[in-house]
């Protein structure tokens, strides 16, 4: 050992005394071995050490300023107090990044689950959880429900836990057959979790809230283009909601809270029924929690057990002690929980939760909550005559016009351009049509340019299904509606499957079925036989394109709201002396249905004739020794008595097919009534029918 160390202290000397003449051997001195003045007077003063802190790690002062580095906070601390201080498995997915990485397999593990059953509390969410190569391969996620979200992006990373841990589905299971409103002993709260962001925006295909039976919800709420996924709105790594970007179109918003005063144009009703459909669409949410509450604290009381409520200390339900509708400290705690659930009573507490846990549900998909809100109130047995929780047509995401193709996954290529949000656009440029991602009803880009917005997409001609084409030297912005409110049928259509089946006018053909002129043909039935939307009998002459009042009240904007749909009854008042449109009649005169009354409105006159009509059909199915004709009012909307129907001649075809005609368009006594009117009477001479004191215009 005295050999060792003497050897390396002569080492040492050798080696200081090689550094301090090199270091005067020259005027360039490396940082970290410059000596002391006193050592090398003729030495450049040298710089600072540079001191090794290892690779820069990218965006580390944005993640330490989030929710996912506090360490101090309880979704991080929940587990100290437990023996073992340890996660628990079905907790350690979304509190800690060892947990995280062993759920989506980048531990070596399978994805999907997490396989150890304790997780040290020594982690936030870190660089490491969200950046490996399996976050990097994710494009769908699985919902507590069950349903999987596919096709995603680098949302998927978030989804995985910003999903809430209970859905519907979950409620339904623990309340089946059980008496809604009988108290039951087994029946705790259910609590969604918390920031269940995509179950919010993901709606009805992900099920997060409870849907009561009978009513449709809202699909994904896509926002606008490039504003529609979690890292596009919010700082992947700070969380924070990018303002600044949502100011580009929501004007007069500069901080979080201003967020709260946005409303879309397609929000054009009333869903809280106070009287405000200009107020943010939070308010709406605000106004039917309220609601909801106080729904709920009634239903409770009447059952017996006054109930209250805090957000703030699990579970969040408890016995109101005093009765005074009042949380107090005494009573939120967990020793005073709720414990009189009824089946009715836990549906709305928990679709109550869903709204509170979801502080940003305004925007992930504030309709949907506010369908979960009404309907919860009206299970309750509360008064929902003043609220609305369905928007008009066009942005209408919760009914079978947009839901349809919801169990497919795509709308077909078919129904793609006028049934989502990306089929018109996509028509319009390319001139075909193509599947689509079912939408939430139309965005502001299926009508208006997002280079030029709000500039209308330009249109300036139409080629209707019968092949016939309208078209101007400029582009119309009617023209933009009545590419989709044309229907899909045609004179055309119906003529080539006769001649297809190659049979008389009354007789059967198996190869025959019926053909449906689809919904809100408007375009149609305006051009007249300039479209041939009805079906004209060889022969006869028909009405053409109706002006109603040319340059002022002619097109489809003039007469109804572009957003609403609705018509401007007013403006009709102004010229007609009245609002109720069913008793206007203008000039054309004649008692077309034989009524005896020839002032009465001519949608009046259209609904006589029509009634006729299938009185007509009836009789005829009689004469011609043919299986009774049923009208059902819904797909596949006639049928036999004991199902499809199976006998059906062009006459009855034809006829049928014109019946259906009037029936979907509710609007055709202002589209063109004269229109309208030909096609009932001849259709009622086609098949026999009584023309006695019938009028044809």
């Amino acid at each position: 050992m005295k050999k060792l160390t003497r050897y390396t202290l002569i080492l040492g000397i050798i080696a200081l005394t090689a550094f301090m003449l090199a270091a005067c051997g020259g005027n360039a001195v490396e940082a970290t071995q410059c000596p002391e003045p006193e050592a090398c007077p003729e030495c450049e003063e040298c710089p600072e050490p540079e001191v090794d802190t290892g690779p820069e790690v990218p965006f580390l002062e944005a993640w330490q300023s989030s929710g996912h580095a506090d360490i101090e906070a309880e979704a991080f601390r929940h587990w100290d107090e437990e023996d073992p201080v340890a996660i628990p498995a079905d907790c350690a997915r979304c509190h800690s990044t060892h947990g995280y990485r062993d759920y989506v397999g980048a531990d070596g593990t399978a994805f999907g689950s997490v396989e150890a059953e304790n997780f040290p509390t020594d982690s936030t969410v870190e660089c490491v959880a969200c950046h490996n190569s399996a976050t990097l391969a994710l494009t769908s996620v699985v919902m507590p429900s069950g349903a999987e979200i596919t096709g995603l992006g680098a949302e998927a990373r978030c989804m995985q836990c910003h999903q809430g841990r209970e859905s519907g589905l979950s409620v339904a299971a623990a309340v089946e057959g059980m008496d809604e409103d009988t108290a039951n002993e087994e029946l705790g709260f259910i609590n969604v979790h918390y920031f269940a962001a995509a179950a919010t925006k993901y709606g009805t295909l992900a099920n997060g809230g409870y849907q009561y039976e009978g009513k449709t919800y809202d699909g994904n709420f896509a926002h606008v283009e490039e504003f529609n996924t979690c890292n596009e709105c919010h700082n992947p790594h700070t969380l924070e909601v990018q303002v600044a970007a949502c100011a580009n179109c929501h004007e007069g918003v500069e901080t979080v809270e201003d967020l709260h005063d946005v409303r879309m144009v397609g929000s054009a009703v009333d869903y809280d029924g106070d009287g405000d459909i200009e107020e943010g669409i939070y308010y709406e949410i605000e106004g039917l929690s309220a609601q909801l509450y106080s729904a709920i604290q009634t239903y409770a009381a009447d059952a017996g057990t006054p109930l209250v409520y805090d957000s703030d200390a699990y579970p969040y339900f408890f016995v109101d002690t005093d009765g005074n509708g009042e949380t107090s400290e005494d009573e939120a705690n967990y020793g005073n929980a709720y414990n009189a659930w009824t089946p009715r009573l836990l549906k709305a507490a928990y679709n109550f939760q869903v709204v509170q846990k979801d502080p940003g549900g305004f925007a992930h998909g504030g309709k949907y909550l506010i369908q979960l809100l009404v309907d919860s109130i009206e299970d309750l047995g509360s008064d929902v005559s003043g609220f609305a929780r369905i928007d008009h047509g066009h942005f209408a995401g919760s009914e079978e016009a947009f839901r349809h193709w919801d169990e497919d996954g795509e709308v077909s290529a078919s129904c793609a351009k006028c049934h989502s949000a990306e089929g018109l656009p996509f028509f319009l440029e390319v001139g075909a049509s193509m599947a689509q991602e079912p939408s939430n009803g139309f965005q502001c880009t299926t009508c208006h340019t997002p280079e030029e917005f709000p500039a209308r997409r330009e249109v300036s001609s139409v080629t209707f299904p019968s092949g016939l084409t309208v078209s101007s030297e400029e582009p119309q912005d009617y023209f933009l509606c009545i590419s989709c409110h044309q229907g899909r049928e045609s004179t055309t259509s119906v003529n080539a499957a006769i001649a297809k089946a190659g049979v008389a006018d009354n007789a059967v053909s198996a190869d025959l079925r019926f053909i449906n002129i689809h919904y809100f043909a408007a375009g149609a039935t305006k051009w007249g036989t300039e479209a041939k939307g009805g079906y004209e009998f060889a022969g006869k002459e028909y009405n053409g394109y109706f002006p109603h009042l040319a340059d002022s009240v002619e097109t489809c904007t003039d007469c109804h709201d572009a957003h609403e749909l609705e018509i401007d009854t007013n403006m009709c008042a102004g010229c007609h002396g009245t609002e109720d449109l069913t008793t206007i009649r203008m000039t054309t005169q004649g008692d077309f249905d034989g009524d005896g009354d020839d002032t009465e409105g001519i949608a009046m006159e259209i609904a006589g004739l029509k009634e006729i009509l299938w009185t007509s059909i009836q009789d005829y199915t009689v004469a011609n020794d043919l299986p009774e004709l049923v009208d059902l009012g819904y797909y596949p909307y006639f049928s036999g008595v004991d199902g499809n129907y199976e006998s059906w001649t062009p006459n009855l075809l034809r006829a049928v097919y014109n019946y259906q005609y009037v029936s979907k368009d509710p609007g055709a006594f202002a589209h063109n009534g004269v229109y309208i009117l030909q096609l009932l009477y001849d259709s009622i001479q086609a098949v026999g029918g009584n023309m006695s004191g019938l009028v044809r215009p």
